[in-house]
């Protein structure tokens, strides 16, 4: 059963901090002529890409979500989980992850043009319908990389569910990049079995 858009829109929504109001939008070259006496700006302006040309070119997406992937030490040499954001996955070709073991996701991604605040990944889980977990993880802000270069970013370490309950049955995964305003990057679907061996 797939997901149609919005069937999820209440578990995708970001944890919110009461009181928390993000201030308004500003394009790169605003930020970049920000107090520009201020020494500690300007060492956070760098950081993110602003202390050089910036990009006049504001059409497309701000943000090109690139990879998903899984990485363990468990993993057999030479063997990489990934998934491309740009080409789908088909259900009918889960990913195989093996049971009881630690693992990290990372996500890989570009900056286009602007900046970007409060940027977080959330990915809902569930089987048979039911949702069984929900990850949220905060990946900052950022800015245009003068190479085009991409952000990669490694989450905490989780465990994978172990025992025959849940080797049972498929865990279909959506996953969406927004930000702090609410924009939507990146809103895919994806699907994995757990098994003794990867």
């Amino acid at each position: 059963m797939s997901a149609q858009p919005g069937d999820d829109h209440e578990d995708l929504a970001p944890s919110s901090t009461p009181g928390y109001k993000p201030t308004a939008a500003k394009s790169a070259s605003e930020y970049a002529q920000l107090d520009a006496e201020d020494e500690s700006l300007a060492r956070w302006k760098a950081s993110l890409g602003l202390n050089g040309a910036i990009a006049a070119d504001t059409s497309g997406p701000k943000v090109t979500v690139l990879t998903l992937e899984l990485t363990s030490p468990t993993l057999p040499a030479g063997k990489k989980l990934a998934f491309d954001v740009a080409k789908p996955q088909s259900k009918s070709d889960p990913f195989i992850i093996k049971e009881g073991v630690e693992y990290n996701v990372q996500i890989a991604f570009k900056v286009n043009h602007s900046i970007i605040s409060g940027v977080r990944y959330i990915q809902i889980v569930k089987r048979a319908g039911v949702r069984v977990d929900k990850l949220e993880q905060m990946l900052g802000s950022y800015g245009p990389t003068p190479e085009g270069k991409p952000y990669t970013k490694v989450f905490d370490p989780e465990e994978s569910p172990s025992g025959m309950l849940a080797r049972s049955g498929t865990y279909n995964v959506r996953s969406r990049v927004l930000d702090d305003d609410g924009e939507v990057y990146a809103d895919w679907e994806w699907s994995f079995k757990l098994a003794k061996e990867w």
